[in-house]
């Protein structure tokens, strides 16, 4: 079991970030993106804050360009992508939300070879064009649940391609930084995470918006309870468990294993009860297949 302790560790990321999209689908309810997305990079940077002083990973000396350009992939990939994210998942659902989330990968492929000239085969090619079609087929179906949605349809994808293209961004950014300095996944996460709340706190006072309104209801120690456990298993451990996989195992390997998350929030959906189609099951297998062929896995 100790030899896979990269695959589950990428496994394990991807059932808490579908467990993280059925909690936050629930607090969006009662509190607005924008402050779910704040209140939780907040906890989060808190969190990585006091990993990174116990373990003594602060002191990385990274060239101010550079720094620049992490802040801005927190901003881009946190700041906006997560707050696009949380609408998404009030306009579609955990479901489909998740499965727009694969989309992020094959974007940051095309990214890659437009500003960072990484070249792609015919096997990532058709990669990205099976994830597409897979994702399109699953996207395009109507189901019951639609007409309980307080948003329309073509709002809730349009919202899913920002998010999956900001989260494209982000993430090529970082990997630009990575390869160019010796910053650690967590210092970088814990700037990231930073730069998000920073961006979201501007975002809110431009808006003039109100925040921690709901903390006067009844329902409020329940909500703040969702989310501080949504902000340290989906965001804080699911984060390190990320950065765990692509330590300890193949970098593919580990992006398909984290593309699984689809396949969790079927699973979810179906012990909650709901029905699920099965062009949906398919929809979501062949997306993820798509991503294993873009990393070329096989």
């Amino acid at each position: 079991m100790a030899g896979y302790q990269g695959e589950l560790a990428a496994l394990s990321a991807a059932f808490l970030w579908a467990v993280a999209a059925l909690l936050f689908e629930q607090i969006g309810r009662r509190v607005h993106s924008l402050e779910i997305n704040l209140l939780k990079g907040i906890i989060a940077s808190i969190l990585f804050g006091i990993t990174l002083a116990v373990i003594g990973g602060f002191g990385t000396q990274i060239p101010l360009p550079f720094l620049l350009l992490l802040i801005a992939s927190g901003a881009l990939g946190i700041g906006v992508g997560d707050t696009a994210y949380f609408e998404t998942l009030q306009c579609l659902g955990v479901r489909r939300s998740l499965l727009l989330s694969v989309l992020a990968p094959p974007m940051a492929a095309i990214l890659g070879l437009i500003f960072l000239q990484e070249t792609l085969s015919l096997t990532s090619w058709l990669g990205i064009f099976i994830t597409i079609a897979g994702v399109a087929w699953v996207i395009s179906e109507q189901t019951p649940a639609d007409s309980g949605r307080t948003c329309a349809l073509r709002r809730g994808v349009i919202f899913g391609l920002v998010f999956a293209l900001c989260q494209a961004g982000g993430g090529v950014i970082s990997r630009h930084v990575f390869s160019q300095t010796t910053i650690s996944p967590l210092e970088s996460a814990f700037i990231r995470l930073l730069s998000g709340v920073a961006i979201l706190i501007v975002w809110l006072a431009f808006r003039r918006q109100k925040v921690l309104t709901w903390a006067r209801e009844k329902s409020a120690g329940r909500i703040f309870a969702l989310l501080m456990t949504v902000s340290v298993f989906g965001t804080f451990i699911a984060i390190w468990l990320q950065q765990v996989s692509f330590k300890f195992t193949d970098v593919a390997v580990a992006q398909t294993l984290l593309a699984t998350s689809p396949l969790f929030g079927l699973l979810i959906s179906a012990l909650r009860g709901e029905k699920t189609s099965l062009r949906a099951v398919l929809g979501a297998v062949i997306a993820t297949l798509g991503i294993s062929l873009l990393f070329e896995v096989f």
